[in-house]
């Protein structure tokens, strides 16, 4: 009685009810012992009463601690406790009342023949039945959950399971002997309170000096629960003996996952899981489910024991999908903030060569001009080239202030509905001059009107630049087309020369948005902003651009753009 108090008192909630347990079967054997003590009927019949405190409500205790121990969650829940206790407490009832209707026992008498001292004889009344049927019961419905859960489980809860088993097992087959009378000393004696006396005793002494039950499954189960990984725990038959519910999500057949499956049954489709069971080691892998778009890392973790000697296999689950999604992004950004990076400083080269020496060479020429080393007539015949000069300086920097409005306040897109073969032909009057100056004729094919949707000055920057870029790389006395065909849902714009052509190389960078800088024909400067501002452009527009190339022979641009 004091072991089982000392135990009550000291130990967490779980234990204190298999404490409660060995605490109502020690009052059955202390005054099971006051009963056997006894000289009168009368007596015995009061010790009786005491006893059935005990009796009544030892097998619901036991239930309940092996409910709690497994980990059954709704072990509290108001259904549970009034079905388990119901009973326990109408025995007790039928015992103190017993003389009012003789249910439980029909007769009491007391036996001094054959026997050193008086016993107390009984006949079993119905309800006696009903309250032994029920005490078997709990105790075996108690040992079936302990067996059901651990059955698989690691040899520490197996050991454990064992011994709960033997306490709660063992002194039923005294009680089934006496009852059946296989086993009855003087013929009414009962060793059953002695049995559980002795094995939980036994039990106690485990608990206090060897922490018998300082790692129990319920907290190891609120650990499991806690992993953000899935678990699943093999033993050496390749048989799941522990798991968590995370897992769940990383197989096919959820169901599947449950103590005692076998490995081959629950990835039946996954043969790189099946591979690690066919040669065991520590090892991670990655691997992308069947009809899945998730990408799942596994570690595995060998369980061996004092000796090495390998007795289970632990996998642990882990979804890289958002991970690598994430990963992804930010080598994109980093790549994107690195071309950015590039356009800025190519921006400031721009800034301090392409625009600096025209400009300074104009500003030169005036200089020269003031102080007389220039007369008019040679500052007149210079005129044609420095308005060359300036055009392409004009064009460099409206591409440069269109670039920076990009790039620094990201350039909102205004859609209207025009003409595109209108804006064809303003382009193409703004840039007759310099074509002519090289002796190339621009054509346009003739066409109905076509209205597209799109931002006009995009559209313009964009015809411009391309138109532009064919002048510039065109030998002279070639000629430039321009053509516009209406198709399904868009107007086909296409700008063919029949210049140097775009190397391989160089229209992979175009498609990848990369800068990059080569000289015209007539030894033409550029910076590489050009292409990159029609790429963007018409890509914010809804349209799509295509190139076709071949050094030496010509380029043809093609934009598609929406129809209006």
């Amino acid at each position: 009685m004091i072991l089982s108090i000392y135990i009550a008192l000291s130990l967490d909630q779980l234990i204190r009810w298999l404490a409660t347990t060995m605490i109502l079967v020690t009052v059955w054997g202390f005054f099971y012992g006051l009963e056997l003590a006894s000289t009168s009927l009368d007596q015995m019949l009061h010790w009786v009463r005491f006893e059935y405190i005990g009796i009544s409500f030892a097998p619901a205790v036991w239930l309940i601690f092996t409910l709690r121990y497994t980990g059954y969650r709704n072990w509290a829940k108001p259904g549970v406790l009034i079905g388990t206790f119901t009973i326990p407490a109408l025995t007790l009832f039928m015992v103190i009342s017993n003389e009012l209707h003789h249910l439980h026992y029909t007769k009491t008498f007391l036996v001094t023949e054959g026997s050193p001292f008086p016993i107390l004889g009984i006949e079993r009344g119905p309800y006696y039945i009903i309250h032994v049927l029920y005490s078997y019961l709990a105790f075996l419905l108690g040992t079936i959950i302990l067996w059901r859960r651990f059955q698989f489980a690691d040899p520490l809860y197996k050991n454990q399971t064992r011994l709960l088993i033997a306490g709660g097992f063992f002194p039923l087959i005294f009680n089934f002997f006496y009852q059946t009378g296989v086993i009855s000393p003087l013929g009414f004696i009962d060793l059953t309170p002695f049995a559980f006396l002795a094995t939980y005793l036994i039990l106690g002494l485990a608990i206090l000096k060897y922490g018998l039950f300082s790692i129990k499954p319920i907290a190891h189960g609120k650990i499991m629960e806690s992993l953000t990984k899935g678990v699943l725990v093999f033993n050496v038959h390749q048989r799941v003996i522990d798991f968590n519910s995370k897992v769940k999500s990383f197989c096919k057949d959820p169901q599947k996952i449950k103590i005692g499956a076998q490995a081959k049954d629950i990835f039946q489709s996954e043969l790189p899981i099946l591979q690690i069971f066919e040669s065991p080691k520590e090892q991670t892998i990655t691997f992308n489910p069947e009809g899945s778009d998730r990408t799942i890392r596994i570690e595995v973790m060998l369980i061996e024991d004092k000796d090495s000697e390998r007795i289970g296999l632990i996998l642990l689950f882990d979804d890289l999908t958002e991970e690598l999604k994430t990963t992804e992004k930010l080598r994109k950004q980093t790549e994107d903030l690195q071309k950015l990076n590039d356009l800025k400083d190519k921006f400031f080269s721009i800034i301090s060569h392409d625009l600096k020496g025209p400009i300074f060479g104009v500003k030169e020429l005036i200089h020269m001009t003031q102080i007389g080393m220039i007369s008019k007539e040679e500052l007149h015949e210079m005129l044609p080239e420095v308005s060359k000069n300036m055009e392409q300086v004009a064009i460099l920097l409206e591409n440069l202030l269109a670039w920076a409005s990009s790039q620094i306040r990201k350039e909102q897109v205004e859609i209207q509905e025009f003409d595109i073969i209108q804006l064809i032909e303003q382009q193409k009057k703004l840039l007759d001059r310099i074509a002519n100056e090289k002796q190339i004729e621009i054509k346009i094919q003739e066409s109905e009107p076509i209205s597209v949707k799109a931002d006009r000055n995009m559209t313009d920057l964009v015809l411009r630049n391309l138109i532009n870029n064919s002048i510039k790389f065109s030998k002279p006395d070639s000629e430039i087309l321009v053509s516009v065909e209406k198709l399904n849902e868009e107007a086909k714009i296409c700008i063919q020369d029949f210049g140097t052509g775009i190397s391989p190389e160089n229209l992979q960078k175009i498609e990848a948005g990369i800068s990059f800088t080569t000289r015209g024909v007539g030894h033409e400067g550029g910076t590489g902003l050009g292409l990159i501002l029609v790429r963007e452009y018409i890509s914010k527009n809804q349209g799509r651009l295509n190139i076709e190339s071949e050094l030496n022979q010509g380029t043809t641009f093609c934009i598609y753009l929406p129809l209006a």
